[in-house]
């Protein structure tokens, strides 16, 4: 018989990451594992497939694995490449769409438009990966007044936060990619916790000044997509994005900016990631980017 070489290329978009986080442990399980401590290496693939997802694809498209389920074919190796499409992007026209009357919960006329939504979309993922750095260059280091600008995200917090462990900065670093993934699904970014409620407003802040200061730079960004009158209205945001979960307590006199101030100076840091009553709750097994 034959040895035959085959190529093959695969576009894949992920679609539910707990589903695929769920088979690829699955697949982890049922390995066999052979040399020094096979349980230890078990453990640490298991980690490693449920915090990253090219990990978890790795582990279900790895070429043994797919010729398995072909009859009258042995595997005689391979190996496995996988890469990320750096210009991936969501339809934001398609996801809000400017023609419905209401879009995840709009009040009134406003609306959350594509463009307000590819913008703040944007910001978010770049919090996220600026955080990440920050994380993989500092650790467990504290911000120090003076180096400030040693830090592309972490020191922009509240001071109370600036000698918070690893894990703490690791979570909020998630926030970042938890709303940019509410924008991705369709979905307004409504914060679940005090930890969101900051990161929202860290990314209306950059929006803001990203557009104030490049605004031709944004609208290459923007490409084809619709134009309409609530494109950018960061007030607008601040108006129905915040404050649709949360307490509703306290002085009625203070506004939501207000509010938060208060719960995050008398929350402990800890504390912030903790979800409203009202919010549902993420997926606490959707592992982390990085």
């Amino acid at each position: 018989m034959p040895e035959v070489e085959a190529t093959v290329v695969l576009g894949i978009r992920i679609t539910d990451w707990p589903a695929l986080r769920a088979a690829a442990r699955a697949v982890v399980e049922d390995l066999d594992f052979d040399g020094v401590d096979p349980e230890g290496q078990r453990a640490a693939l298991l980690r490693e497939v449920s915090e990253d997802a090219n990990a978890a694809l790795g582990a279900l498209l790895h070429p043994d694995r797919l010729v398995s389920t072909i009859p009258g074919v042995e595997a005689l190796g391979g190996t496995l490449e996988i890469s990320v499409t750096e210009d991936f992007a969501p339809d934001f026209a398609e996801l809000f769409p400017l023609e419905a009357e209401e879009s995840g919960g709009a009040v009134g006329d406003w609306t959350l438009t594509p463009r307000t939504a590819c913008l703040l979309h944007t910001q978010l993922i770049t919090l996220a990966d600026a955080a990440y750095d920050d994380l993989d260059e500092h650790e467990d280091e504290p911000v120090i007044e003076e180096e400030e600008h040693d830090w592309a995200v972490l020191a922009r917090l509240p001071r109370r936060t600036w000698g918070m462990h690893r894990s703490w900065r690791r979570a909020l670093a998630r926030t970042f990619d938890d709303l940019a993934e509410d924008l991705a699904l369709g979905e307004w970014p409504l914060p679940r916790c005090l930890a969101e409620e900051l990161a929202l407003r860290l990314a209306l802040v950059d929006a803001r000044e990203l557009l104030g200061a490049q605004p031709q730079a944004v609208a290459d960004m923007m490409g084809d997509l619709p134009v309409d009158l609530y494109d950018y209205d960061w007030d607008g945001c601040v108006d129905e994005l915040f404050g649709v979960y949360g307490p509703d307590d306290g002085d009625p006199d203070l506004d939501t900016t207000d509010r938060t101030d208060q719960l995050l100076a008398a929350t402990h840091p800890e504390g912030w990631f903790l979800p409203y009553e009202d919010a549902e709750e993420r997926d606490p097994a959707r592992g982390y980017r990085r």
